[in-house]
């Protein structure tokens, strides 16, 4: 093919139902991202609140709390979401040949057969 028919044929548009790698790719970029860290409706953060103001205080002329009494709801992590304790293994030991042998480099000449 010439370079003007190829770039012709790069720019034909893809049918609805086209099943290439770019249409695939495109079709897949669109869809949301499944992630791990989005949080299900069973998860929730840690939050805290203040119950009832102990001490109050002028800063600035303006009357604000200095000392609070707290609530702290803590948070919670579906099973899901929640982390392993190790790392997934990546990799495993195919075959196992033994204690690797040093390498010794050969200082003497030597001739080649052939």
């Amino acid at each position: 093919m010439r370079p003007s028919t190829m770039n012709a044929y790069n720019r034909l548009p893809h049918a609805p139902d086209c099943d290439c790698s770019v249409c695939w790719s495109r079709r897949e970029m669109a869809k949301p991202a499944r992630s791990q860290s989005t949080l299900c409706a069973q998860c929730r953060p840690a939050y805290a609140v203040p119950i009832r103001t102990l001490q109050m205080g002028r800063v600035a002329g303006i009357w604000k709390p200095l000392l609070s009494e707290w609530k702290v709801e803590p948070a919670f992590i579906c099973e899901k979401h929640t982390r392993p304790d190790r790392p997934p293994k990546y990799w495993s030991v195919v075959l196992d040949t033994g204690r690797p042998e040093p390498y010794v480099p050969i200082h003497e000449p030597f001739e080649l057969v052939g």
